[in-house]
């Protein structure tokens, strides 16, 4: 940990909160240095739906490698591309009657969705994106333009533009519909907002604090979007693959955004892997229009296509995904109803937040809880929320050992206060 101290630049985060050397890890399983032996909820913070060094897929890896295989190739074609294009359009798209073209972007999330942006500005000849407030999507200056944060805005050091800011839903209290008030908004030529060439959501925020979004609010952007001629693009880094009990996150709503961004448990195995769903009529490109050196990893690709055989051919896993999340919820439901209810529980599927009101208490009981052998991450407007993103393949004995691991920290920090 001294080379940390003295040689890494202080932008570190996680090494701060999880003050250890990982040496091993398998499933939801982490091993220290030292021998100690951690509970991970936090899934590299949604990257590793299906754990660390699944083994499965990590044999779709080893063979590809040891066939001296392409790994880098840019964008040029590959049997392990099209093998990946193929599976996903079949197993995924044509399941879901979802027509997309795909792009293979830089390799991190907000890549992605700086080409997004990109893209919907090319195709409506608009400059502003709608996104919303407590929204996160991503740390480059376009991503960061249209995400909430005072905190990360702040440190780009530049005039940020190009994005309006909309309440998000129950951002003004359950009785303001604010899906009304972006309509009335757009549709008034004195508002002072530009048309948008999209609006940009994420269905259930994350970063923001696991806020969730209604079905008919989320239809209702979906056809205010098309109403003003914007494209609706919905952010899906953290809460696609699964993380919300369906692949797409989105789903449950019937939604068909125009543009869909993909990246973290993308390639199934926490190698960095970046794209676009675009729908056929906004493929707006021209050859070479938006391009960049790591494009389509192969070898991400590979642990991609071997996760979606193994995890996605059927639906008995995305029930799963919804049997283990519901027990999740009931847990962190009798936990908050035995402090008088003084704590708000909000999620989908496998990705839940504990709303502690107070940063103070959310950072003393996630610290507690990394001492007793647990990992979990905080987020929210001031890091209030303790955010739960236990691997989606987690067995329900270590899942249950976790919720009372976080039951026993919070329960002391609440005597130390």
């Amino acid at each position: 940990m001294q080379a940390l101290e003295s040689l890494e630049s202080n932008v570190r985060s996680y090494s701060r909160s999880f003050p250890a050397v990982f040496t091993r890890a398998r499933g939801s399983i982490m091993l220290t240095e030292g021998g100690q032996r951690t509970i991970d909820f936090l899934s590299g913070a949604g990257t590793l739906n299906y754990g660390h060094n699944n083994h499965q897929i990590k044999l779709a890896i080893t063979e590809y490698l040891a066939s001296d295989a392409v790994v880098h190739g840019l964008d040029m074609a590959t049997p392990a591309k099209l093998q990946f294009m193929d599976t996903f359009s079949s197993v995924i798209l044509r399941e879901r009657n979802l027509p997309y073209r795909f792009q293979f972007t830089g390799p991190s999330g907000a890549c992605a969705v700086e080409a997004a942006l990109k893209l919907s500005r090319k195709v409506t000849g608009r400059h502003n994106i709608v996104s919303f407030t407590h929204g996160y999507h991503g740390m480059s200056l376009g991503a960061i333009a249209a995400s909430g944060s005072r905190y990360y805005r702040t440190a780009s050091g530049a005039a940020l533009s190009g994005a309006t800011f909309s309440p998000y839903d129950g951002y003004l209290g359950q009785a303001v519909d604010t899906a009304d008030y972006l309509r009335k908004v757009l549709t008034d030529e004195s508002s002072g907002v530009d048309y948008p060439a999209a609006i940009l959501l994420e269905t259930v925020q994350g970063e923001g604090g696991i806020n969730v979004a209604g079905r008919e609010w989320l239809r209702s952007i979906q056809a205010l979007a098309k109403d003003v001629g914007a494209l609706l693009i919905v952010d899906d880094v953290q809460m696609g693959c699964g993380r919300t009990g369906d692949f797409f996150s989105f789903e449950f709503a019937g939604l068909s955004p125009d543009i869909v961004v993909l990246s973290k448990s993308l390639s199934g195995y926490g190698l960095p892997l970046s794209m676009l769903l675009i729908k056929e009529e906004f493929d707006a490109w021209q050859p070479g229009e938006h391009t960049g050196t790591f494009r389509g990893n192969n070898l991400a690709l590979v642990s991609a296509t071997a996760a979606i055989e193994i995890y996605w051919r059927c639906r008995a896993f995305s029930q799963t995904i919804h049997h283990l999340g519901d027990f999740t919820r009931r847990r962190l439901e009798t936990i908050a109803s035995e402090h008088g209810n003084r704590f708000a529980v909000r999620g989908r599927g496998m990705a839940w937040g504990f709303d502690c009101e107070m940063p103070e208490i959310a950072a003393a009981t996630t610290r507690t809880a990394f001492e007793k052998g647990l990992i979990l991450e905080r987020c929210g407007r001031v890091d209030e929320v303790i955010k739960f993103l236990p691997a989606l393949t987690i067995d329900s004995e270590t899942l249950d050992e976790g919720l009372n691991i976080f039951e026993e920290s919070l329960v002391k920090t609440l005597r130390q206060c």
